[in-house]
């Protein structure tokens, strides 16, 4: 293979990899704006596609983050490539920070006070028959009920950013191509007036 290490990267490489990119978060934010921004569709269908992924990401419904942007996605008319990048706003660095908001969110639109409710999860049986019931009422209901006005508010806010983004760089591209194409127009032009 062309690209390929001589030395294979171990187990521990590739997860701190994962976690902590060799150059840079920022050249890591970089990449996927410009990944973003390059798609091929119009400035709506990205924006939508992106927005649908950052709201599934508050949700926490793990293991469905995709299955959920692409509903949405198609529903809006999203592009399903933005949406599966704007899942990446959820990560292991912002997932504590969106469950903790949507679960004390979620509790205050419930009316639970914090501190109030303590209820024991016994994991055994949790896992052993695989009863979520034990999850609903504690954790997950009130993280749903948190992350619908989180989710929607922040995927309004990626929607616009995007939307407009995308519309100035495809703009930008249309008269930057337009431009070389006039060029190369001139020149043979002028190569047949010689």
């Amino acid at each position: 293979m062309l690209f390929r290490r001589r030395r294979p990267q171990g187990f521990w490489s590739r997860l701190r990899t994962a976690l902590w990119p060799r150059r840079s978060f920022s050249r890591s934010i970089q990449y996927f704006v410009k990944r973003v921004l390059r798609l091929t569709a119009s400035p709506h269908g990205i924006a939508a596609g992106v927005a649908a992924g950052v709201f599934a990401s508050w949700t926490p419904l793990l293991g469905f983050h995709f299955i959920l942007a692409f509903a949405i996605a198609y529903l809006i008319a999203g592009n399903m490539v933005a949406a599966a990048l704007g899942t990446a706003v959820g990560n292991p660095l912002t997932f504590p920070f969106i469950w903790a908001l949507t679960m004390k969110v979620g509790n205050f639109i419930i009316g639970i006070e914090q501190g109030t409710r303590h209820s024991h999860v016994n994991l055994e049986a949790l896992l052993r028959h695989l009863d979520m019931s034990q999850l609903w009422e504690p954790v997950l209901k009130p993280m749903l009920i948190g992350a619908m006005p989180l989710g929607i508010v922040s995927a309004v806010v990626f929607y616009i950013a995007t939307y407009w983004s995308v519309s100035v760089f495809q703009n930008r591209r249309r008269l930057r191509l337009a431009a070389k194409a006039k060029q190369r127009v001139s020149n043979l032009a002028g190569g047949h007036m010689a």
